[in-house]
């Protein structure tokens, strides 16, 4: 007797322990579905705001951007008829990036420039060149493949709109580094519209450079001025260059936030049709319950 109970009490337990009835299984999926639902409705809200206040920041980015390109114009016309010689196969490396990440691949653009410019065997370049990078984003990136290489990193530069003090700043910590090289190449995203960007490299002259150049061998200057030549010569790349790489930072933001708030709403869409889907079959789950109770009565 007793083991017939307790064959009865294994055969009443559900084939699937921890299953639930079919009428509770439907509404835990519909009651998941509401959650997730919400969730999306929030990260819509959230891309559509950070895709406005990018474009606000995108406008005056590239207000400051036509005013730093006026400094790297200006470099490049001192040294248009009179070139530095760029001698030396030990090149520093000046990565530029941001510390805030959402901006798709542009971190990633200047990082993988970086290391085909290292790896470049048609260019002379030692594998173990200097590298000194502005940004968070593209250190993280570079220590994996090039951790030995790193020398200086910069950050909390280019959080707002940059200035020629920020770029002054880093030159200055460049020039008093202490770190051997026969020339700079600073790897940057260049702005080509609001919708695209692509990297480049700007080479800027090193004060030996300047020295053995014959069109500053025909001056008798000291030495003091050919190092602040150098020096505000490099300043002034980086100030171009800097709030160049922001404005295709704001640019790739606004891009990526776009793109993240149409794949919100057709999320949206989805999960309201599986959601209305879902609510039909389990009203209609229970009208046939109903009626089919109502018939055996």
């Amino acid at each position: 007797m007793l083991a017939r109970r307790t064959l009865g009490r294994i055969a009443a337990q559900p084939q699937v322990l921890g299953a639930a009835p079919s009428g509770a299984r439907n509404m835990a999926t519909l009651r998941e579905i509401e959650l997730r639902l919400k969730s999306v409705r929030n990260i819509e809200k959230i891309t559509k705001s950070m895709k406005m206040i990018a474009s606000t920041k995108l406008a005056k980015a590239q207000r400051a951007m036509q005013a730093g390109k006026q400094y790297g114009i200006a470099n490049s016309e001192v040294f248009e008829h009179s070139p530095a010689e760029h001698s030396g196969k030990r090149k520093l490396f000046l990565v530029i990036s941001s510390d805030k990440g959402l901006c798709g691949g542009i971190h990633s653009s200047v990082s993988k420039a970086t290391r085909r410019a290292i790896a470049d065997k048609d260019v002379p370049v030692e594998a173990d060149s200097p590298i000194m990078v502005v940004g968070d984003k593209a250190k993280a990136q570079l220590s994996r493949a090039l951790g030995k290489n790193l020398v200086l990193t910069f950050n909390q530069i280019g959080r707002d709109i940059p200035t020629f003090a920020d770029a002054a700043g880093v030159a200055d910590l460049i020039m008093k580094s202490g770190v051997q090289y026969d020339g700079i190449t600073i790897v940057y995203n260049q702005f080509v519209s609001a919708i695209s960007y692509e990297s480049a490299t700007m080479e800027v002259a090193t004060e030996a450079s300047l020295k053995e150049s014959s069109g500053f061998k025909a001056y008798e200057m000291e030495e003091d001025v050919t190092k602040d030549l150098a020096e505000f010569s490099l300043a002034n790349a980086i100030y171009a260059t800097l709030t160049e790489s922001h404005a295709c930072e704001q640019s790739a933001r606004r891009n990526a936030m776009d793109n993240a708030s149409k794949n919100a709403t057709d999320m949206i869409s989805k999960l309201q049709m599986q959601y209305n889907r879902g609510r039909q079959a389990a009203i209609t789950n229970e009208l046939v319950d109903i009626i089919t109770g109502a018939s055996a009565l």
